[in-house]
């Protein structure tokens, strides 16, 4: 099987931006590698979870407890596996970069929990994704870590840009306060390499960024 990298960090951080620019560094360099994007939204696995996300079941991320929302996102992650990259990680030379993974599950459903139960939940999700339905397990997973008011204002400047609402979890500021502290919780239980993607309040640079996933990954 080939190599599976999961690229993870709360809603702004720059996780389309650096895996675009992963998959596009790795085909130059004539490595077989595909992309995948969760939630699948051009993928029919992804309906419940536009369901969610939309506010179809409760306005608060919270109305849908964590292991049904999880469920959503699984369902999603199982049909885009089996139908679009299965056989593709198959070959053990080839590159699937996921932005986000099972791993999101972790930190986003963890926040809705009190903190006593995040270990079992996350031992359930492992059990469930990765054995139960048979999902393949990352071998690397990078949490871009940007504090949450960074998130936030990143968030609502590219809804202005780009006329798309906003989700539940995107404009909940205390949902991403708390995603925060999950992620960096799951993190360290997990063994993830956090990559700092801010200072000052800001943002840093792309390319910047992009030099200390290379570093993270050995590349």
């Amino acid at each position: 099987m080939g190599r599976l990298i999961a690229i993870e960090g709360l809603d702004g951080a720059g996780k389309n931006t650096q895996s675009e620019k992963l998959f596009k560094y790795l085909s130059t360099r004539g490595v077989k590698v595909k992309k995948v994007d969760f939630p699948n939204y051009a993928g029919r696995g992804s309906t419940l979870v536009k369901m969610y996300l939309d506010g179809e079941l409760g306005s608060s991320p919270d109305d849908t407890n964590s292991y049904a929302a999880s469920a959503f996102y699984a369902c999603d992650r199982y049909i885009s596996y089996v139908t679009e990259w299965k056989d593709f990680l198959a070959d053990p030379d080839s590159v699937v970069i996921c932005n986000r993974y099972t791993t999101a599950n972790a930190y986003h459903q963890l926040s809705k929990m009190p903190r006593e139960e995040w270990d079992e939940f996350l031992s359930w999700l492992w059990d469930f994704e990765f054995d139960r339905l048979g999902l393949p397990r990352p071998d690397d997973v990078l949490l871009l870590l940007v504090p949450p008011e960074v998130s936030l204002k990143n968030v609502e400047k590219r809804s202005a840009n780009t006329n798309v609402k906003l989700d539940i979890h995107e404009k909940d500021a205390d949902y991403l306060m708390r995603c925060y502290d999950a992620a960096i919780y799951a993190a360290d239980r997990l063994g993830w390499k956090t990559i700092e993607c801010a200072e000052g309040g800001e943002q840093l640079p792309v390319d910047e960024i992009f030099q200390r996933i290379f570093v993270a990954l050995g590349l």
